[in-house]
């Protein structure tokens, strides 16, 4: 707010010179401050921002998503409507080339049972002939052969530690980690999605990256989706663990699908694949409330 009052003071002292022909030296004086001012404002931040910028420790995390592989099971409002328009297709469509195919093989094979054969009929009474209801048959043995799999498995579906399970929903990854809880060797094992702290010289979705790649036990491939994170987390540590250089953390959350690479670990409980809904049996409350900002039910 300093500048405008600067400028006001430049213009009427410009004015006052234009009237008296002095105070050249003068305006020449507030004209060099004001021009100090701003660039040491602009290049030299102050000493608090520099001290609040270092008292948090960044971190760069995942958000791995798998999304679903089947279809979802219908409501029974769609299936209501998928019987409605089925039905109008029946009465309303047109005859198939297979049907109209049908009635010309039946009326074929009328005239040959009468004796009254064409042109055409003469020219392939010699060729066997594959008729579509032969066609139709075959189709049916095949249908019969078929053994679809199974969209719910039943205890397959319970076990959290296996990306096969709910085929139908998107499931997330977390992996369990052990957290200071005091000033000793006290730890507290804690769900949440993969993470690592930054390192300078890198980038916040490069340290996400790194951090999926170093899971153990894993070769899980995914495609980020965009450098901007689609959400932030800060916490606080607990009173024994801070210090004057730092208070707190602050986790950058970035977003991505898996696309192949599910080989299990070797850690039984470390990681979990959970839904949406599930995601409240894991995370702590504060946690969970950011990460439902960004955890989409695909």
């Amino acid at each position: 707010m300093a500048t405008p009052c600067v400028r006001q003071v430049v213009r009427s002292m410009w004015h006052f010179r234009h009237i008296n022909g002095k105070s050249a030296a003068l305006v020449q004086g507030i004209l060099h401050f004001s021009s100090s001012r701003q660039c040491n404002g602009a290049v030299k931040p102050k000493k608090d921002e520099l001290k609040a910028a270092s008292q948090w420790k960044l971190y760069g995390a995942v958000c791995l998503q798998r999304l679903p592989l089947v279809s979802q099971d219908p409501h029974p409002v769609e299936e209501k409507f998928a019987d409605l328009l089925h039905q109008l297709e029946v009465e309303r469509s047109f005859l198939s080339d297979h049907e109209v195919r049908l009635l010309e093989d039946a009326e074929r094979l009328s005239r040959k049972q009468e004796g009254e054969f064409d042109s055409d009929d003469e020219d392939l009474a010699n060729q066997e002939i594959i008729t579509a209801q032969d066609e139709e048959d075959a189709w049916e043995q095949k249908l019969k052969r078929f053994q679809p799999a199974l969209r719910a498995r039943g205890a397959a579906d319970e076990e959290h530690s296996s990306v096969g399970r709910c085929l139908a929903e998107s499931l997330v990854l977390l992996v369990q980690r052990g957290v200071e809880v005091g000033g000793g060797a006290e730890r507290e094992r804690v769900w949440m999605l993969p993470q690592l702290p930054w390192s300078p010289g890198e980038t916040l979705r490069e340290t996400a990256e790194k951090a999926l790649a170093t899971l153990p036990g894993t070769d899980l491939q995914a495609r980020f989706l965009g450098n901007s994170p689609c959400g932030v987390y800060k916490y606080k540590f607990p009173t024994s663990l801070r210090s004057e250089s730092c208070v707190g953390a602050k986790v950058f959350f970035f977003k991505a699908l898996l696309s192949g690479g599910t080989r299990p670990t070797s850690e039984p409980g470390a990681f979990a694949w959970v839904r949406k809904s599930e995601l409240k049996d894991y995370l702590k409350p504060d946690y969970l409330k950011q990460a439902e900002r960004f955890v989409l039910e695909l």
